[in-house]
């Protein structure tokens, strides 16, 4: 079984490709997403598949990952740096924010997202 870092990586390698099915592979069926857009969540590879056709039909979000460490809780957190643009390619957003994951068996259960407070120079 390949560990949380190598998996989230090419999840995320295959959103920024927009190839839905292999992120979706990386998803337990009856995963909870959060609505990034609009609030809530989003359960299971329907759920997912659905608003991500939605938020790719309106905007171009681009999320690499950038720094990984564990929490106390066992969970995967990321520092991962976005860009949001408008389909005529201007920047709406570009910002670091923090993904967290609970992994079981080598499948995403859950994943939220956290604002990072950045000091301010």
């Amino acid at each position: 079984m390949e560990n949380a870092e190598d998996l989230l990586r090419k999840l995320y390698a295959s959103f920024n490709a927009r190839d839905l099915e292999g992120t979706l592979a990386g998803m337990h069926p009856n995963v909870e997403w959060p609505n990034g857009m609009e609030g809530g969540t989003v359960h299971g590879h329907s759920g997912v598949r659905q608003y991500w056709t939605r938020q790719w039909g309106m905007i171009d979000p681009h999320v690499d990952p950038v720094e990984f460490h564990q929490d106390e809780a066992g969970r995967t957190v990321i520092a991962v740096h976005q860009v949001v643009r408008d389909l005529a390619g201007t920047v709406l957003l570009d910002q670091t924010i923090e993904h967290i994951y609970t992994i079981e068996n080598g499948l995403i259960l859950k994943m939220e997202i956290r604002k990072v407070d950045l000091p301010k120079s």
